[in-house]
């Protein structure tokens, strides 16, 4: 008989085991479905993880890991503050996406004027209206109790649809011939966010990734915020006990992810993607909390945990292109590495015995 014994604590071991082990795992598995797909697996593995930084084209790809894992990274950041307090914000997809309206509605609002000012006021508009949209799942908890994981994502499916009828409405582009989504903001020299060293995809969306890891370490480690996050992820009476008002936390937790997914919504409006459209979001909200478990909820894991998942992701559309896997067969793959972080992530706080349970 195999039974679940709960350990005494936490193992050390397993907790810095268990992404390293369901990355593995998730290669094998991966390797099986493309074998069953009639593909080379080992080929396939190679193609996704070896040759964005050493394959032929990793003159393109290379840059294109910093544009894939920035918004990955922030918004996993801010998610992983909320976590580890237990407040579970899943609609970052969606807070996301209102930052990139509100911010293009901003640079669209002044257009064409060329002023310094357009481009910290989108910065300021993404990031209050990421804030906003998350304000709302966490003043129902508050106020009326409800559950932030289904208000958050219901919200997704709203904003989705906002963004389509700003698409093919008030912001769609007036010489764009009746196509939908907006002028593209990457040529309206007063917004664009153009690579900070041309030709790296270091775009001031990437800076400020980084700079939120720091942050966020500091915060986490050296901040009475930190302190109270962690108190209330691990003991949510003590955390009362101890002065910390939940109602005020979930409030900041979620202000906090919503701004910086807000905040990642602007930046790639503004750069990579250039304008809105109806296909403007491509799940960045929902890889980011595989992100934020994969780096066991610390800053500096989400950042290794970034870069790996951004290399999957022109991994996988290297593979698309070279291979002809379709795109649910990379979607599953990354899916897997969730599966199997959350599934391992169980032998750290229970072991394994054999035989039948002594009988006192």
């Amino acid at each position: 008989m195999i039974r679940l014994d709960r350990r005494p604590e936490p193992s050390r071991a397993w907790t810095i085991a268990t992404p390293f082990v369901a990355v593995a795992l998730t290669m094998v598995a991966g390797g099986l479905m493309f074998a069953l797909l009639g593909k080379d697996p080992v080929e396939a593995i190679r193609t996704i993880f070896w040759d964005p930084l050493f394959g032929d084209f990793a003159s393109y790809s290379r840059p294109q890991l910093l544009v894939k894992a920035g918004p990955l990274i922030l918004i996993a950041i801010g998610l992983s503050l909320g976590f580890r307090a237990g407040i579970w914000n899943i609609g970052a997809e969606g807070q996301y996406i209102l930052g990139a309206i509100c911010a293009a509605a901003t640079g669209l609002a002044i257009y064409p004027a060329e002023t310094w000012i357009v481009f910290p006021a989108m910065i300021v508009a993404g990031a209050l209206g990421g804030l906003l949209w998350a304000m709302i799942p966490a003043l129902l908890k508050v106020r009326f109790g409800t559950n932030e994981v289904l208000v958050s994502l219901m919200l997704v499916y709203v904003a989705e649809a906002l963004l389509a009828s700003m698409s093919l409405g008030l912001l769609r582009n007036p010489e764009g011939m009746g196509f939908p989504g907006s002028r593209n903001l990457a040529q309206y020299p007063s917004a664009a966010n153009l690579d900070l060293i041309p030709g790296t995809g270091l775009h001031w969306g990437v800076a400020l990734a980084f700079a939120a890891v720091i942050v966020g370490q500091v915060v986490m480690t050296r901040h009475q915020l930190g302190f109270r996050v962690r108190l209330a992820g691990q003991s949510p009476r003590a955390a009362v006990f101890g002065g910390v008002n939940p109602g005020w936390l979930v409030v900041v937790c979620m202000g906090i992810s919503g701004g910086l997914a807000g905040l990642a919504g602007m930046f790639e409006v503004a750069g990579p993607a250039g304008r809105l459209s109806i296909d403007f979001n491509v799940g960045y909200g929902f890889t980011a909390i595989i992100v934020a478990f994969l780096g066991r909820l610390n800053p500096i894991g989400i950042l290794l945990a970034g870069l790996l998942m951004a290399l999957t992701y022109i991994g996988g559309e290297l593979a698309q292109l070279q291979m002809n896997l379709p795109l649910a067969a990379i979607q599953m793959f990354q899916g897997m590495l969730l599966f199997f972080l959350l599934a391992i992530d169980v032998l750290t706080n229970f072991s394994f015995r054999f035989g039948r349970r002594a009988v006192a």
